[in-house]
């Protein structure tokens, strides 16, 4: 074809990118676009970190264009409205997009594909954001798989370089086009209606920032599987907000761990597991997108949770970091302060929320999807579900935990906790884990006072594993509410 549009979302890289090639590969002239969603932007606060870490990889992305001799035109309002609008006024055969699978993504597209059909204007999608994606891995009798383990061994037997390999852009590069004259430029925060965050103190963002992350990570991959669950030690990768914005690719991430993997580091294939998780997750969204509203096993939508002004009260101090339990109340005021939390810690507080304290996991879902830098839809939901036991492969009567004891065993100095929970950085080693089980001159050494400078844990978590154990014992056996 003469003329087409790369319509940018969650891909704001250059390399290895499915779309981008796909049009270079087919048109003579490509032009690049992206849209600040007013459908997405509009609820969201005013201090934003996420879009800001957009803005600013949105400039990296049009730096990086420029380079190759394109650029990057940014519009601001409606895709369904901006994005045939601009690919009429470029006169252009196709819109070029990688997939998305979320369900508000899906309806958006849908739209943009009926507007541009509307004058004759291809729209076509390619994957991008995950390895193996929808239909490509079932089971034998050719339905999605519901539970990880056998999911992973099915990846794993099934993938194959083809999957993994970049899709090739800078050898195409001189048909990119330059954007109008009247279209250069990115929007600044305020012109968008947003305003400054702290996230440039946390996160690198673009491209480089997301190579940057990846060496230094795979220069301590091999530590990953004893490293990655203590908050307090630098394990993880961090790359999970550029994952999710796409200024990383997927396969560049599975290709480097399966190499090392090969090579003998069991490092590298802990930390691909973790990458097969969001596979499947995403294909659990595509498969059973009822999950977004309820839970996957739908059984499991007849728990009682707490309800009313004490169980809003309880989600209000999980929320702010006031429960009383240190190492979760650490994790909430990393998320508050920093948008990002902890893999480890994800899983304990959600566990504390639905388990501890009996709320639905859904609020507490909605409040990592509105604090989480990183927030991914099919991961976040799965997360939760699989923390609530209402989700994927549910263990309701195994999977507790125990804030304390997950306190001792990942944060045995308390290192972690004294950084977020500074009023009880002078408690010893022994004490700060569980502030109500040290007696008074401990903590009056230290400063602590508890209901004052500290609170009293919100419950008791003995009697909360007791009250869930009822719960769900009551959906096994079929009870009424």
């Amino acid at each position: 074809m003469e003329r087409a549009l790369v319509w940018f979302r969650r891909d704001l890289r250059v390399d290895d990118h499915a779309a981008l090639s796909h049009a270079l590969r087919g048109a003579r002239a490509v032009w690049c676009a992206f849209v600040f969603d007013r459908n997405i932007l509009e609820p969201l606060p005013r201090a934003d970190r996420r879009v800001e870490f957009i803005r600013e990889s949105l400039v990296a992305l049009d730096r990086a264009l420029a380079k190759l001799g394109g650029g990057l035109i940014v519009l601001h309002g409606d895709p369904a409205e901006a994005i045939p609008k601009l690919a009429r006024e470029l006169e252009v055969a196709a819109v070029f997009a990688n997939h998305d699978d979320d369900p508000y993504a899906l309806a958006r597209d849908a739209r943009v594909r009926a507007a541009l059909a509307e004058t004759g204007i291809d729209f076509r999608s390619r994957k991008d954001h995950v390895v193996l994606e929808r239909d490509e891995l079932l089971t034998s009798s050719g339905t999605p798989f519901r539970v990880f383990t056998p999911y992973k061994n099915a990846w794993l037997a099934r993938v194959a370089p083809a999957d993994v390999a970049p899709h090739a852009v800078a050898e195409h590069a001189p048909r990119l086009a330059p954007p109008p004259e009247n279209r250069r430029g990115v929007p600044t925060l305020a012109s968008l209606g947003f305003a400054p965050t702290n996230i440039l103190e946390h996160v690198v963002p673009g491209a480089e920032g997301a190579n940057r992350l990846f060496d230094d990570f795979l220069a301590r991959i091999d530590r990953y599987a004893d490293a990655r669950d203590y908050p307090a030690v630098k394990g993880p990768s961090y790359l999970s907000v550029h994952l999710r914005f796409g200024t990383v690719s997927i396969r560049a991430l599975a290709r480097a761990a399966m190499e090392r993997m090969q090579a003998g580091s069991n490092g590298a294939a802990v930390w691909l597991s973790e990458l097969i998780w969001r596979d499947f997750y995403h294909q659990i969204l595509h498969h059973y997108p009822h999950v977004v509203e309820r839970a996957f096993r739908r059984e499991y939508d007849a728990v009682q949770w707490e309800e009313g002004d004490a169980a809003e009260r309880l989600l209000a101090a999980w929320r702010d970091g006031r429960t009383g339990y240190p190492l979760v109340d650490a994790a909430m005021r990393q998320l508050a302060q920093t948008g990002y939390m902890h893999n480890r810690l994800r899983m304990v507080a959600a566990s504390f929320l639905a388990k501890d304290l009996g709320v639905d996991w859904r609020a507490g879902e909605r409040w990592f999807a509105l604090a989480l830098n990183d927030f991914d839809l099919a991961a976040n939901n799965g997360g939760w579900q699989w923390a609530a036991s209402t989700g994927t492969d549910a263990q309701p009567y195994f999977r507790i935990f125990n804030p304390v004891s997950q306190s001792e065993k990942f944060d045995p100095d308390g290192a972690f906790i004294r950084r977020y929970v500074p009023e009880l950085r002078e408690l010893s080693a022994n004490a700060i884990h569980a502030p109500w089980r040290a007696d008074r001159d401990t903590l009056a050494a230290a400063g602590v006072t508890l209901g004052a400078t500290y609170p009293e844990p919100v419950v008791d978590h003995a009697a909360a594993r007791k009250r869930t154990l009822e719960r769900y014992g009551r959906v096994a056996k079929n009870e009424p509410r």
